[in-house]
């Protein structure tokens, strides 16, 4: 299940890093595709590619995407969405999402991929609203972001609360 959490505009969820990998062309579906592919079959060569797959706080704010290790939330990869290029589920696993952000200090461009199992889809939407909201530069966009975030995981556990009361009645009738 991911955190979620409100503060000063951000929004955080915990999903599974699976990896950074630099990548030729900063947008497109197939570059998500080569980057799963590649950390698939890593590079003996690059410390990046074989970073085992961690569970991550995802930080979404109006201006930035910040990746924190889970346990002790340190800043691992700082991403501004003025720098985000991509963001897009893969096609062969809609599970697993990824955007692609520009270097800041050097011209080159990296894909970051996740894996969430209830949360990708709309992982990518947020960072699409965000990424509109920081363009624009609204206070208004930044918390309609994290009001829809809040309702449609307000949505997703009534859903599993109404299941698990159901599995729960069911039990109770032997």
């Amino acid at each position: 299940m991911s955190d979620t959490s409100e503060d000063d505009n951000e929004i955080s969820f915990r999903v599974k890093f699976l990896g950074r990998v630099e990548v030729v062309r900063p947008d497109g579906l197939h570059i998500l595709e080569d980057a799963a592919q590649s950390l698939q079959t890593p590079d003996e060569y690059s410390s990046e590619k074989s970073t085992k797959k961690s569970k991550v706080h995802l930080f979404l704010s109006r201006s930035d995407i910040d990746i924190l290790e889970n346990k002790t939330k340190f800043l691992l990869y700082p991403c501004p969405l003025s720098t985000v290029s991509f963001c897009a589920l893969l096609p062969s696993s809609p599970k697993v999402f990824g955007f692609v952000a520009r270097h800041p200090a050097a011209d080159m461009y990296h894909c970051y991929l996740f894996q969430s199992k209830k949360f990708a889809h709309v992982l990518v939407s947020l960072i699409g609203d965000a990424f509109r909201a920081s363009k624009k530069e609204s206070v208004r966009g930044g918390r309609d972001l994290i009001v829809e975030a809040l309702r449609h995981k307000n949505n997703m556990l009534q859903r599993e609360n109404s299941e698990l009361k159901r599995r729960l009645a069911g039990q109770n009738d032997f």
